[in-house]
């Protein structure tokens, strides 16, 4: 007989948000996997109860402790899988331990929660009902560009997590490659200095220009249902290649008149530039 996985999902900042059957089974394992062991620690220390056996399981290296994690499910015991805040798995370790656990043929339980996803898509009064839940972008380069142009291909609403510092450039990045949509942060949900702002992405790269710290979650709404795009046919794709054309026709650069058609039309900047380069070959 092989134990359970219990996939816990823990708060995100408020410890009221540990539901009652989080803190039944936290109390009740005979071991806890957690991101960072001192995090979850506090869990216990909040229930007043002693902690159980403590594996740590940093993202860096999740792969390398899973071993120690089935072989106490193969043992018949019943494990807790946590991490530093919110659903394991998500965004955080989890995925290759809940993977062999699997595999292993023990028991796998959620026992859900919080979610910062979640939480901002409840928050946010966009149409919502339909959306891509991205994680964290790449950084830079030819990475962050990719994964840019791909959602701006994406008929739903895009949800993405980021860090307080980059968080005006991911905005602005946002608005160029999916256009100028409106769109929900939020900061620092369920904590002490909880934000959450509404807008469109220029208007909130504008107003989080400066020092931003926290956590921070984005959502942004789904295109126009039916709006003409880069390379539909009609009339507003004719008037889009006749502005092309004599912007080229100017002599300003590709990319600057993709960054700029892009922002003024609500297009995505990949394939505006597509376009163009198409242009420049006829």
């Amino acid at each position: 007989m092989t134990g359970t996985l219990y996939v816990v999902a823990t708060p995100i900042g408020n410890l009221g948000d540990l539901t009652p059957r989080a803190a039944e089974v936290l109390r009740a394992v005979k071991a806890v996997a957690a991101e960072d062991t001192r995090r979850t620690l506090k869990l216990f220390a909040h229930l007043g109860v002693p902690a159980p056996a403590m594996i740590a399981l940093p993202a860096f290296d999740e792969r390398g402790r899973v071993a120690q994690i089935v072989a106490r499910l193969a043992a018949g015991e019943d494990v807790a899988l946590c991490t530093d805040a919110g659903t394991p798995g998500i965004s955080d370790p989890g995925e290759a331990v809940v993977a062999a656990a699997w595999e292993a043929g023990a028991t796998v339980v959620p026992v859900p929660g919080a979610c910062a996803a979640v939480a901002a898509v409840s928050a946010s009064g966009l149409p919502a009902s339909r959306f891509l839940f991205a994680g964290f972008l790449p950084r830079k380069g030819g990475g962050r560009a990719e994964a840019l142009a791909e959602l701006a291909g994406v008929r739903a609403a895009v949800v993405l997590y980021e860090a307080g510092n980059r968080l005006a450039a991911t905005l602005e990045d946002l608005a160029a490659a999916l256009g100028d949509r409106r769109a929900l942060v939020a900061r620092e949900v369920t904590k002490l200095h909880e934000e959450l702002a509404r807008g469109r992405l220029s208007e909130l790269a504008a107003r989080f220009g400066g020092e931003v710290r926290g956590e921070v979650t984005i959502v942004v709404e789904p295109p126009a249902e039916g709006g003409a795009g880069v390379g539909s046919a009609g009339a507003e794709a004719e008037e889009l290649e006749v502005e092309l054309r004599r912007r080229l026709g100017a002599g300003e650069k590709a990319t600057e008149i993709a960054k700029a058609v892009a922002k003024a039309r609500g297009l995505s900047r990949a394939e505006v530039y597509d376009r163009i380069e198409a242009l420049k070959r006829s």
